[in-house]
């Protein structure tokens, strides 16, 4: 049961980066309103370290296509854990 909730956390993440990375690209969405704004700090939260490890290539930022693949891995890694103490 622990599993599946921490899954869907993980997947509420994935949904969140995927929306924000999404609106970067039309220009037309203001970041400063809500709820966009709210999306936005979150995003930032979670790719703070990322973007701390992995610079721009030119104008390009490849920081959610790696925190995508480390999200994963992590969540992989709990709910494996988790369930193997059948949680």
């Amino acid at each position: 049961m622990i599993s599946y909730i921490v899954s869907i956390i993980f997947r509420l993440i994935y949904l969140i980066i995927l929306i924000v990375v999404l609106l970067s690209w039309i220009p037309i969405f203001d970041v400063r309103k809500e709820p966009v704004a709210s999306l936005v700090r979150f995003y930032n939260i979670i790719m703070a370290p990322f973007r701390s490890v992995i610079p721009p290539i030119g104008m390009i930022d490849i920081s959610p296509l790696i925190a995508f693949i480390v999200l994963q891995i992590i969540e992989q890694l709990l709910v494996r854990i988790l369930s193997s103490f059948g949680l």
